[in-house]
């Protein structure tokens, strides 16, 4: 097994990072990637110095992005940070927000009550108090998650099948999306096949400092998708951020038997199919739509260095018009934004991103990132969708 170790004496403190960063630009009391990550690293490696300036880091991974020595920064700053909270106690506020997954669960079992709940005067105000902003757009829970759905379809029975892993957002906010990808790859004759016991891949619990419990997450998201792999089949995701931490992250921080061989096998749902396309097996029967789109690539795509698949894909559809916004980050970043303290500084490194929006006069985004749906559709007053919602319209069904 490979075994990854960080050198912060890669850096050539080119400051291509800093300049990058949309978090630097919006907040002076961030000193930036390169000071915060590897320069802050040389000093945690002789001696325990927690910079506190590491809490503005959001995880966005543009300094990844642009670092052309490829020091995986965040990772340095996500790793500091787990440390530092091995001693000291995370707020109620963290731990609410790197739990989605147990709230939700709890939730789905009376959600329009948990949604009146949310969204009302006084449980803002309590949220307030634990330091949840009160003004950003929390997601509301659906009226039943995404599994409950999936087991009520009747799938048409393939030899090719492919397995679908949802992650938190789609499972418990946007079943529809999840339903959409199931549509789309039966459309192309896949059977979908979705592993119950998976649970969430811990991209919340990282930024957080909850790596422990991450890394539990991410063995037992590892042993459960190894079964698959082992059988030929790829894994499907159509959240960003899930698929950077199944892909990528797992390995840049976790040390599991067979994880990189089952990050060889995860594909984004839009990625997935332009293969199919290269082989000269995508079904291509799409029907005629009409529809201007403005489209926004997540951080946590931009990272995996796979292009933008998503954009490519709607783009191949007849009668749609999309273009690629190309103004950088949301701001939301996970929970980044949900955060009391942060909420200002999501709004201002997305305000490139909406006023890009406003000014193109479309009145719907896709985006393949969930939270960053929410954050265009808050900051821009836009509607959003997943470009394969856009993809399964293409095909009639």
């Amino acid at each position: 097994m490979k075994k990854h170790h960080y050198n912060p004496d890669s850096c050539t403190t080119c400051t291509a990072c800093v300049v990058h960063c949309p978090v630097t630009q919006a907040v002076r009391e961030f000193r930036g990637p390169k000071l915060a990550g590897p320069a802050g690293e040389r000093f945690r490696l002789s001696e325990d110095d927690y910079d506190a300036a590491l809490e503005y880091c959001s995880n966005c991974k543009n300094c990844d992005i642009s670092c052309p020595s490829r020091v995986p920064i965040s990772t340095l700053n996500m790793k500091a940070k787990a440390k530092y909270y091995k001693t000291h106690k995370q707020s109620l506020r963290d731990w609410i927000l790197s739990h989605g997954e147990q709230m939700a669960k709890m939730a789905s079992m009376t959600p329009g009550l948990a949604n009146m709940g949310m969204n009302n005067f006084l449980s803002r105000a309590i949220m307030k108090r634990v330091g949840i902003s009160d003004k950003a757009p929390l997601p509301a829970y659906a009226s039943e998650p995404f599994i409950k759905q999936f087991k009520k379809i009747k799938q048409q029975s393939f030899a090719n099948k492919v397995v679908f892993y949802p992650g938190c957002f789609i499972s418990f906010n946007q079943p529809e999306v999840g339903l959409d990808v199931v549509a789309v790859l039966q459309a192309n004759q896949f059977e979908v096949i979705v592993p119950e016991e998976a649970v969430c891949c811990g991209s919340p619990l990282v930024v957080n400092g909850f790596m422990d419990e991450a890394e539990a997450n991410a063995r037992k998201n590892v042993a459960i998708l190894k079964k698959y792999v082992e059988l030929g089949y790829s894994v499907i995701t159509a959240c960003t951020s899930c698929g950077l931490m199944l892909k990528q992250e797992y390995q840049e921080l976790f040390e599991i038997n067979e994880q990189e061989r089952v990050a060889a096998r995860i594909y984004d749902i839009s990625e997935f199919l332009l293969e199919l396309y290269d082989e000269g097996r995508l079904n291509t029967n799409f029907v005629k739509q009409a529809g201007r789109y403005l489209y926004h690539a997540p951080c946590h795509l931009r990272v995996q260095g796979i292009g933008r698949p998503g954009l490519e894909l709607v783009k191949m559809l007849p009668g749609i018009e999309v273009t690629d916004a190309d103004a950088g980050c949301c701001g939301i970043s996970g929970n980044y934004g949900f955060k009391d303290d942060k909420y200002d500084i999501a709004m201002s490194v997305g305000s490139n991103l909406f006023e890009t929006i406003k000014a193109s006069g479309v009145t719907s985004v896709l985006s393949e990132c969930g939270t960053c749906r929410l954050q265009i559709a808050h900051g821009a007053k836009v509607k959003t969708a997943h470009p394969i919602t856009i993809v399964r319209k293409a095909y009639g069904i």
